[in-house]
């Protein structure tokens, strides 16, 4: 009997619609980065350390990387003036509050929070957080005890951060209130920016000014652009006519601090959490365009984890490079000097006409002038070493550093799956003609006369494979086939599940009887047994799950198939905790005869989700 489910399930749902889980309990992306992690690790250590170790990489960049620094979850950095919304844009994304953090219209997040994942809610002071072997934040010891006590860990139980870690920052300040932080502002930022895999700059309609402190921090970006997003939030305070002012205003100040000829992206948003009302007058008219691109946003956000292996890849490359060239810039400097007398005349010399030096490092070595770091910055680095106390060139350790970069990296980039992988954007572009619903075909057919054609009352999954009930369903209805079944995409690891990013905290109820689901209509009634049926690893109910599930509620396979339309409005082919919600709330209603439109616009209604979601 159980072997009988699972071919039907396989002949009913496309290839795409859920996630392979190995015997180990890891997905096959899961499985890839951890893999990726440790090949990474054990090429680090062993050819690219010694290098950045023997001419002192450290002074000059960054201190070399842990193995806890390149095995940590992939992270995103908020980096944004007072009161844009940065801590709200961070709830938003949990769908609720983190342990120490506090909204106001004053700047209130005076220190840098990393919200992490835990068993339970806590904070880990700075300090405490720097000397745990088991973060990542080792390297924040070099800036000193006055930044430490301005850092700190969060941690709570979500399903997001078990998949990201969000670094939330303090908002930066203008004229002379910026002057006295006691620490390296800039450079702190910097370093995150170097580990971190989305970079979020945000902005508001009522902050368009960027401070000296703002345009050094978006300075010390320069190398990570294509981890940067711009975010213009509250744009629902905001009429339209004057959105359109705002947006030009924000183009033309980021146009003179961000010297480049392309035009750099700029989503529009309003992100509140569902347990927090919106402030101030709200402008219905711009509704449609923040949600559109409030989505595309997301999708850069839901990408994060499935692309974490290749960016952990291409950050660790882009290192190696840098190492490299810094190997050849102090070994030919060392090598410039007299071996007697008149080092440091020489030495002050080659500070003085640094450029001139780079070109020759260039031309000796054939290197690309695109690796070199700024000539200005590297003297200002160099003149606190004596160049003669550097070791000499050392051609072995720059052959082995080649060894990695010709060899080794690429041996691991072709792990990664090159064709037929489907985009990131599922349920939109390539994907949107796929059905990702149990209860549709995957042929253009079988989707207009419904799931089995005039073969409506038979049971899903009846027929023993694809073809065979395509075939019987042009026979029965007469018509040709309108095209080829589309060749199944290959399974892939889906992003963390939609609530994760906005819907409401699943944390346990603080009433030792229970909350009053029958007054409080917000609260989810069917979490036990979401619990129950749901993949207890990823939290999500598949495709496969779902077919038994919903044909508990009686109703038709017609009728199963609009809710599931309802219910999965991402198009990922399976369900979080809200959506499943939605879906059993919906089953409830039809069963006593709604209208299906009355009963959608209710439940979501009852759910908050009529200002977030389009039912």
């Amino acid at each position: 009997m159980e072997g009988k489910g699972k071919e039907r399930a396989v002949s009913m749902t496309p290839a795409h619609a859920s996630v392979s889980v190995g015997p180990d309990g890891m997905t096959n992306e899961e499985r890839l980065y951890q893999e990726t992690v440790r090949q990474l690790q054990k090429t680090y250590a062993k050819k690219i350390k010694p290098l950045e170790q023997s001419y002192c990489f450290e002074g000059f960049h960054s201190a070399p990387l842990t193995p806890q620094d390149i095995g940590s979850k992939p992270m995103v950095l908020l980096i944004g003036q007072y009161s844009t919304g940065k801590t709200t844009f961070v709830e938003y994304l949990l769908g609720e509050s983190y342990p120490g953090a506090h909204v106001g219209i004053e700047p209130t997040t005076d220190r840098f929070v990393a919200i992490m994942n835990g068993t339970e809610p806590k904070v880990i002071p700075g300090h405490a957080a720097a000397v745990s072997g088991d973060m990542p934040f080792s390297g924040l010891t070099k800036f000193g005890t006055k930044f430490l006590s301005r850092f700190q860990v969060a941690q709570l139980n979500n399903p997001l951060l078990s998949n990201l870690t969000l670094i939330d920052t303090p908002g930066i300040l203008s004229g002379s209130k910026q002057i006295n932080r006691g620490y390296d502002f800039i450079s702190v930022i910097n370093w995150f920016a170097e580990r971190s895999d989305l970079i979020l700059l945000l902005f508001d309609g009522y902050k368009l000014d960027i401070s000296d402190e703002f345009k050094g921090a978006i300075h010390s970006l320069r190398g990570h652009e294509d981890k940067v997003r711009i975010v213009l939030n509250k744009c629902d305070q905001i009429s339209q006519q004057q959105l359109m002012r705002v947006y030009g205003a924000l183009m033309w100040s980021l146009g003179k601090v961000i010297p480049t000829p392309e035009v750099n992206r700029v989503y529009l948003g309003s992100f509140w959490p569902k347990y927090k009302s919106p402030v101030g007058t709200i402008h219905e008219e711009n509704r449609e365009l923040i949600f559109t691109e409030q989505r595309d946003l997301l999708r850069d956000l839901r990408s994060i984890p499935k692309n974490a292996a290749l960016r952990r890849v291409n950050e660790i490359v882009k290192r190696a490079r840098q190492a490299r060239v810094h190997a050849h810039i102090i070994g030919h400097l060392r090598s410039e000097l007299p071996s007697m007398f008149g080092k440091n005349k020489k030495a002050k010399a080659m500070l003085e006409d640094l450029p001139s030096e780079f070109k020759k490092i260039q031309v000796r070595y054939n290197l690309p002038p695109g690796d070199f770091p700024n000539p200005e910055a590297f003297k200002g680095d160099l003149e606190a070493f004596k160049i003669a106390d550097f070791n000499k060139f050392n051609q072995r350790l720059i052959s082995v550093a080649d060894d990695a970069l010709s060899t080794d990296f690429p041996k691991l980039m072709q792990k990664f799956p090159s064709a037929g992988r489907p985009s990131a954007d599922f349920g939109e572009d390539e994907m949107e003609d796929r059905e990702q619903t149990p209860y549709a075909s995957t042929t253009a057919n079988a989707s207009t006369y419904g799931y089995n054609g005039s073969r409506a009352s038979e049971k899903p999954g009846e027929w023993p494979n694809e073809k065979q009930r395509i075939e019987a369903n042009n026979t029965a209805l007469d018509v040709p086939v309108a095209r080829p079944p589309l060749p199944p995409i290959p399974s892939v690891p889906r992003p963390p599940p939609y609530s994760a990013m906005s819907a409401a905290s699943s944390s346990s109820s603080r009433n030792p009887f229970g909350e009053d689901t029958e007054r409080n209509t917000g609260l989810l009634r069917y979490r036990a047994m979401f619990e129950g049926v749901s993949d207890p690893k990823r939290k999500v109910l598949t495709a496969d799950s779902a077919i038994n599930v919903f044909a508990e509620s009686g109703l038709s396979t017609d009728v199963l198939r609009d809710v599931w339309s309802i219910c999965d409005w991402d198009n990922r082919g399976e369900l979080d905790q809200v959506q499943f919600e939605v879906a059993m709330r919906l089953c409830a209603r039809l069963k006593n005869n709604e209208p299906l439109d009355a009963a959608k616009h209710q439940v979501f209604e009852e759910l908050g989700l009529l200002n977030h979601f389009r039912p």
